[in-house]
């Protein structure tokens, strides 16, 4: 009878450590859905360098990221005690299995590999929204920080970021500037407003949009098609320009030769030396970062000087 009353008992303390455990869980809302963290994950894969950036900031060490293209601001990723993914758009899927992660962090890049992601671990999917730059990402790092259990210091990255960008707006309001905003990719270049992947310049950073009316350009899904005679004819007092060869490696200020002609320099931007190239790295593959957000706002702030 003794042992029977004992082994009801047993099972009764584990029924209750069962429940005591699911009542300490936490829903969190990310880009793709939710995800219920119980107890501070350990073994955390990060599969993009925005998410890689902040919980860098954090103090939160990865067991594994993707190593192709690694930024140089993280290049302690390199590392051989940090395993390889693989890229940022392409998965090692046996690396992950072995690992046996308790949490993946992924990004936009990978959102269409999000059902094979979780099912190796709980997925947080850590996405951009490019028409709302900074809610997301405060959003994002407040989620991070609670679930990492560094809620002091994510106020603190939090904090630094909204003070800078509030000295930049400051700054935008007092000198209004057009901005034009374009990206070169090999020979072709692209513009971008207010509701696109640059989105932080005219929202944020509250520059004004520069645009032409006279002459035309061609709608992409990744940015308007545009020539250098519309840039001439936008009359930019910024030009902001993104290299993306050189964010990917293909090259190296290619951009800065392609932009060195008549009509770019007819703009009141090159008269008035307001060209910037921007941080390719920062704006394009670690978006949404602490460190990359901190040279978005220095990118913007010595272009107004």
């Amino acid at each position: 009878m003794l042992s029977i009353n004992l082994k009801t008992l047993l099972v009764g303390f584990t029924l209750m450590a069962i429940s005591t455990t699911s009542a300490f869980a936490k829903t969190y809302q990310h880009s793709l859905g939710t995800i219920d963290i119980d107890g501070v994950p350990q073994r955390v894969v990060v599969l993009g360098f925005g998410s890689l950036d902040f919980v860098d900031a954090l103090g939160v060490e990865p067991i594994a990221v993707p190593k192709s293209l690694l930024p140089e601001s993280l290049s302690k990723y390199k590392a051989d005690k940090f395993a390889n993914t693989g890229s940022l758009k392409e998965v090692n899927y046996e690396t992950l299995f072995t690992l046996k992660p308790d949490l993946i962090i992924a990004e936009a890049r990978m959102a269409e590999l999000y059902k094979d992601l979780s099912d190796i671990a709980p997925v947080y999917m850590y996405r951009i929204d490019s028409e709302n730059y900074w809610e997301t990402t405060k959003n994002h790092w407040n989620n991070l920080s609670e679930i990492f259990n560094k809620q002091e210091k994510g106020k603190e990255l939090v904090h630094n970021i909204q003070s800078k960008i509030d000295a930049l707006n400051a700054k935008s309001t007092a000198k209004p500037l057009k901005a034009l905003t374009v990206m070169s990719n090999g020979g072709n270049v692209t513009s971008f407003g207010p509701i696109s992947r640059f989105s932080f310049v005219y929202q944020e950073a509250g520059f004004e949009v520069s645009k032409s009316v006279d002459v035309e350009v061609e709608s992409r899904a990744h940015g308007d098609l545009i020539s250098f005679e519309y840039i001439a004819d936008a009359k930019p007092d910024v030009l902001l320009v993104l290299d993306r060869d050189q964010a990917i490696g293909k090259a190296n200020g290619k951009a800065k030769e392609l932009f060195s002609n008549d009509l770019v320099e007819s703009t009141p931007a090159a008269k008035n030396k307001r060209i910037t190239y921007l941080e390719p790295v920062a704006w394009y593959l670690s978006s949404g970062g602490y460190h990359s957000t901190n040279l978005m706002i220095d990118d913007l702030s010595n272009a107004i000087d």
